[in-house]
């Protein structure tokens, strides 16, 4: 007999996954959408993913966006935040 306390099931809830989509990162990042575009295409953000195979809507992971934020924060990139 398996002791069933022993394994933990886990929910969406548990993973908290949001995609966000290019509005929304532009509007975060408080970059137009050709500066993000750029950014991309120049290996400087992270390449979007697909959300529906051989669909063509794309976003990103809210946790990525967030840790490149963050990363740039560690860089001492966006300095102007941490002064105001």
């Amino acid at each position: 007999m398996v002791n069933k306390d022993i394994y933990e099931i886990q929910t969406p809830a548990d993973y908290a996954v949001s995609i966000i989509r290019h509005k929304q990162v532009c509007k975060k990042l408080q970059i137009s959408s050709a500066k993000l575009f750029d950014m991309v295409a120049k290996g400087l953000f992270p390449k979007p993913l697909v959300i529906v195979p051989n669909g063509r809507a794309t976003g990103w992971l809210e946790s990525d966006v967030e840790k490149w934020i963050l990363n740039r924060l560690k860089e001492g990139v966006l300095y102007a935040l941490i002064e105001y």
